[in-house]
């Protein structure tokens, strides 16, 4: 069973031209890792909200959201609760609007594992030295005694860890937690928060615009666009053999993590707004292998291709290396 899933999730704000998520469907497994991959303002980081409940105030929802068993959409208060508390937390991008600036880490810390958790001061404390400790931070001690403006932004996504893991939840959803740090710090997060995902048997959903990334850190990659599944597969294979145009288009528009450089390709264009809306493929104007008269009437289905799910009219065609060189 899964720890997270989503089934046909739509939601939508009155005035928008398109909804945010259109029949998203996604799932983690308990010890699993999952990313969802896509460019600002594909409709990610409401995705990742709604495992906690927290969607847009005024939006229509439909469809349903799980985690541990526990139905989100249209839960009463104890139940959002008990997820927050106890089976579910989350790493935001920006630590430092994350943490109260005036408290000290220690305070933060402790505050969960004492008022959620019924510890003793004394025992709180000693669980936020040993989750310091495991987060990587070399003087547990003297962390706890700092404010947040006394620590790195890599330390503060550090401490922020620590803070996820004080529910000792079951599912850790991770919005893009290293866009604000340095490429060295990136790493090491990101080294930090999948050993502690793989030695506590965690689910964990990473919500990030870099493919590269997710493929090196993650078992399986959820593509998305304009709120839409587009593709899904294991990451070695949409690392090695992108199906969808708008995945190759990714991999194309950053540099390789490894082996040599190559002249990136940009996507041309402009992610669809919420302001704009198409009866076809939403990526229709900025595909190079879209035609009109099928791409910009029918939005395409995710299919079968191989082990991957792709949503393409024209995968089967572009499947063919000679036949996208002829293109």
């Amino acid at each position: 069973m899964p720890i997270l899933e989503y089934e046909a999730l739509d939601v939508a704000l009155p005035g928008m031209a398109r909804p945010i998520l259109d029949g998203v469907s996604l799932s983690v497994a308990e010890g699993e890792a999952v990313a969802l991959v896509g460019e600002s303002g594909s409709g990610k980081s409401v995705t990742a909200r709604a495992a906690l409940g927290l969607l847009p105030a005024g939006a229509r929802v439909g469809g349903q959201v799980r985690v541990a068993g526990h139905e989100l959409i249209g839960a009463d208060a104890d139940t959002l609760r008990a997820v927050r508390t106890g089976e579910a937390s989350m790493i935001f991008q920006d630590p430092r609007a994350g943490i109260n600036p005036v408290r000290r880490v220690g305070d933060f810390l402790t505050e969960q594992l004492r008022l959620v958790g019924g510890r003793s001061r004394a025992e709180a404390e000693r669980r936020a030295l040993e989750l310091l400790g495991a987060v990587g931070l070399p003087d547990p001690p003297r962390h706890l005694r700092q404010y947040p403006h006394q620590m790195s932004g890599g330390m503060l996504q550090r401490v922020m860890i620590a803070g996820a893991l004080t529910a000792e939840p079951r599912l850790l959803l991770c919005d893009e937690p290293t866009t604000a740090l340095d490429v060295t710090t990136q790493a090491e997060i990101m080294a930090i928060l999948r050993r502690l995902q793989q030695e506590q048997g965690l689910g964990l959903l990473l919500i990030t615009h870099d493919l590269d990334l997710a493929a090196a850190t993650c078992d399986r990659i959820y593509v998305m666009y304009a709120g839409r599944i587009v593709e899904t597969g294991t990451a070695a294979e949409l690392l090695a053999a992108p199906r969808h145009p708008y995945t190759a288009g990714l991999l194309g528009s950053s540099p390789p993590l490894h082996g040599p450089l190559s002249r990136l390709l940009p996507i041309p264009g402009t992610p669809m707004s919420l302001a704009q809306s198409a009866p076809g493929c939403a990526f229709f104007d900025r595909c190079r292998f879209a035609r009109p008269g099928r791409c910009d009437q029918a939005v395409p289905a995710l299919i079968p291709v191989g082990a991957a799910l792709v949503a393409c009219h024209r995968v089967d065609e572009l499947a063919d290396p000679a036949a996208q060189e002829n293109r």
